[in-house]
């Protein structure tokens, strides 16, 4: 076979893959804004019933704004065209209902549109740089020479001890140029957004395992040890012979490690409280404000499908029954034997009446329990009271004020205290918002908005809170000091409230 027809086969190859078929056909456009506008990072799947229902409110928008779209098909049927195109995943919920979420192929084709639309250097001195040194740094490594990697460890050393010194000495510490971070945000936000993806192929994988398991099972082809084995091998494979699970592994490693997660905290900070984070979108900041929560939810997927696998392999194993296998067994061979004895005599055409099903058999009941009348008996009616006695029903409001916390409220007071400059902390704020935004309820509302936001930290000390309760009685209470700054501020005004807010 020639290069160019190689080439031509995985060219092939690759367009047949769902990640290309997305992107490509006459509403491949339609397909992107629905995806894009319904799953978030934080709204990873969706209940069926509610999905449906919205992809219709955005073909009815679409053909008022003259917009061309699906011909002859609902919500629903959209949905399931894209669950057999391997675009949307149907699965149940904790709950036993019906939700849809994205495929790692349609995250990649997400990724790759996002990655499109956004002004970027292919060629630049950070790229450039971090891959010198990752090269210089898989290079150490792998050098089986003693020698060599001691002289590179012996440079290195020179090189960090001389700079120590010169700051020591009063050097000037060169700050990174506004152009060089806007690049380094540009590189980070691409890693980051690659991980969703690689962590739905880890959970595909295991996915798939669990259905080839219970067809197994199903089969009862194989006997039950052999099967188990070859789960931990594949597991095993997994987890070492794939890219995605090597990283899988390495993600892993990263969540136990409290001091390692709370350095990528600081250090996520630290980019964004430089100077030039100011011109980043919203979404942008976010992205690189939530790389420890795509990490965590990531592994929180992938361990949820594990942890279902395990639970059949144990249920199965707990239900297996070999004494009745056995007995089975023995009848079976019994009725071989028999079959064999009479094969002996047995004519060409001659038959034996066999029952498919047993005969039911007739076993006395006596009642238990005997009618009573007492029972079947109405409760009595209800007394009408007083005029005296019946007291005024409640207000919309008095029941709103028994709610949850008010986040849109407390959302636009936090923007608006900050736009004005009145308050530094979160308890300043609180303490001069109306009786309404006082309850004691509303100050989880202040710290779950700050922990959208990453906020909240461990050694920022407490503040006091002066609370009023609905009846009017006051309340202090003492909660972290949390101070904002504008980059949280911008975060805040993206977080989707959607599910959460008060009634």
């Amino acid at each position: 076979m020639s290069e160019v027809v190689g080439e031509l086969a995985r060219a092939q190859e690759a367009l047949e893959r769902p990640t290309l078929r997305l992107l490509d056909g006459k509403w491949a456009a339609f397909r992107i804004a629905v995806f894009r506008c319904t799953f978030t990072r934080d709204r990873r799947s969706i209940q069926a019933d509610r999905l449906h229902v919205q992809v219709d409110s955005f073909l009815t928008e679409f053909q008022r704004e003259g917009v061309e779209v699906p011909p002859n098909l609902n919500g629903r049927a959209l949905c399931n065209q894209w669950v057999n195109d391997q675009w949307l995943f149907r699965d149940n919920d904790s709950d036993n209902s019906i939700v849809y979420s994205l495929t790692s192929s349609a995250l990649e084709a997400l990724d790759l549109v996002q990655s499109l639309s956004r002004d970027r250097v292919l060629v630049s001195e950070s790229r450039l740089t971090t891959i010198l040194d990752t090269v210089r740094r898989w290079a150490l490594e792998a050098s089986p020479d003693a020698q060599a990697r001691i002289d590179r460890l012996t440079a290195q050393i020179k090189e960090l001890d001389a700079e120590r010194k010169r700051l020591l000495q009063g050097g000037e510490v060169a700050a990174a140029s506004d152009e060089r971070m806007l690049d380094g945000y540009t590189n980070l936000i691409d890693l980051i957004g690659q991980l969703p993806s690689d962590f739905k192929r880890v959970e595909e994988s295991v996915l798939d395992m669990h259905r080839r398991i219970l067809r197994d099972f199903r089969e009862e082809e194989r006997p039950v040890i052999e099967v188990l084995d070859e789960y931990l091998d594949k597991q095993d494979q997994l987890v070492k012979g794939t890219p995605e699970g090597r990283a899988f592994d390495g993600a892993f490693v990263l969540l136990r490690d409290d001091a390692l997660l709370s350095e990528l905290r600081e250090n996520v900070q630290v980019l964004l409280d430089h100077p030039a984070s100011d011109v980043l979108d919203v979404r942008d900041v976010q992205e690189i404000r939530g790389a420890v929560s795509v990490i965590r939810q990531g592994m929180k997927d992938v361990l949820a499908q594990r942890r279902r696998l395990t639970a059949t392999l144990k249920e199965h194993i707990v239900n297996h029954d070999v004494l009745q296998e056995r007995e089975l067994d023995r009848v079976l061979r019994g009725i071989e034997r028999e079959l064999a004895t009479w094969m002996e005599a047995a004519g060409p055409r001659t038959t034996v009446p066999v029952e498919l099903l047993p005969p039911t058999l007739k076993v006395g009941h006596l009642k238990e329990r005997f009618w009573d009348p007492s029972s079947a008996a109405p409760p009595p009616p209800l007394e009408e009271p007083e005029d005296d006695d019946a007291g005024n029903p409640p207000s919309i409001e008095e029941l709103r004020m028994q709610g949850g916390p008010s986040l849109d409220e407390l959302r636009d007071a936090i923007i608006e205290s900050f736009a004005r400059g009145d308050a530094t902390t979160l308890g300043r704020l609180f303490n001069h918002l109306p009786s309404s935004l006082r309850r004691p309820v509303e100050i989880l509302g202040l710290l779950h908005l700050a922990s959208r936001v990453d906020a909240l930290k461990d050694d920022t000390g407490t503040e006091l809170f002066e609370a009023i309760r609905p009846d009017g009685e006051s309340r202090r209470f003492l909660a972290p000091a949390v101070s904002l700054t504008a980059a949280d501020v911008a975060a805040l005004r993206g977080v989707d409230l959607e599910g959460l807010s008060d009634v």
